[in-house]
């Protein structure tokens, strides 16, 4: 019987071979959800470099019958005015990013300090946006006609600079993962409020500033609305209203009949609708794919570190 019992054990699966296959199946289905989520991204790379008759025939396919770089080449024939769009907004989103998290920072750390007398007013006005909005129309004329910045770059910084959603989340990241031990201990060796925010608190927030500060990236990156509505210059332009320009001025070649030959000559003779909007997507979306890598980790680990308590 004893033979037989251990024969039976050994039979038996062990719990980390139970362990192992489980992980491999659920590595399977997450390599499938990630392969899934990829192909479109995949079909916009091919649909940039394909031929805009393939297209307007058989519709996007993986494995286009032509390729062509007419779509690349109605965006790149900016030329200038690209590189200039692509400057304002790497410089709105750098100096944008950074103005709002040492702001969104500062008022964390304010109002975690239990302290502060002034912790809890500042807590409820933070909150006060998120039920209540003047709407677009105030917020224009605001802006436009008493603070007078129509037309200037900081109208694509100010208005994302300070969320509630981020300074809450830099709040609770710091009353949770920041023993107040520190503080203290920095308190008695005679350190005021904004050395130990500056020494202590803000070299112990970076895994929350770096998730805070890849949203606030891809906000300002994304954000073409402001623009449209404050900028009038070319040299003020960002990327996202420059490309929205062209494919105004595509859609109106196209469906404008009285455009004369030689404005479709310089397009290419045959103006590329679907290949373009693609390469327009290709444009926007290129940086944000290579800096994502780098950010992933500490996108993670910030959102999750402060969270939960404990």
């Amino acid at each position: 019987m004893s033979k037989r019992k251990g024969n039976a054990a050994d039979l038996a699966p062990s719990k980390k071979e139970k362990k192992g296959i489980g992980q491999i199946i659920l590595g399977f289905f997450l390599f499938l959800y990630t392969l899934f989520c990829g192909l479109p991204i995949l079909l916009v790379f091919i649909a940039a470099f394909s031929d805009e008759k393939a297209i307007t025939q058989n519709g996007f396919s993986f494995f286009p019958e032509k390729w062509s770089l007419a779509g690349i080449n109605s965006v790149l024939r900016y030329g200038s005015q690209l590189l200039t769009s692509y400057g304002v907004t790497i410089f709105v989103t750098v100096f944008g990013t950074f103005l709002g998290l040492l702001v969104m920072s500062m008022f964390a750390y304010s109002i975690s300090r239990k302290d502060f007398r002034l912790s809890k007013f500042l807590s409820i006005y933070l909150l006060i946006p998120m039920l209540f909005n003047g709407g677009q129309l105030s917020g224009y004329v605001i802006f436009t006609s008493y603070y007078h910045l129509k037309d200037s770059l900081w109208l694509l910084i100010l208005p994302l600079c300070v969320t509630t959603m981020n300074v809450i989340i830099l709040r609770t990241y710091i009353a949770n993962s920041i023993p107040n031990e520190l503080m203290e201990a920095a308190k008695i060796d005679g350190a005021g409020e904004y050395r130990t925010f500056f020494q202590i608190t803000l070299p112990l927030l970076k895994p929350s500033l770096a998730a805070v500060g890849f949203m606030m990236a891809t906000a300002y990156w994304n954000d073409w609305q402001n623009a449209l509505l404050y900028i009038t210059t070319d040299k003020k332009k960002p990327l996202q209203l420059l490309l929205i320009n062209i494919q105004k001025s595509i859609e109106f070649l196209l469906n404008n009949s009285n455009v004369p030959a030689s404005a479709r000559a310089a397009m290419g003779g045959n103006i590329p609708q679907y290949s373009s909007t693609m390469a327009t997507v290709l444009v926007v979306i290129g940086p944000i794919m290579i800096v994502y890598p780098f950010f992933q980790k500490y996108f993670v680990k910030g959102l999750t570190v402060g969270s939960v308590k404990g």
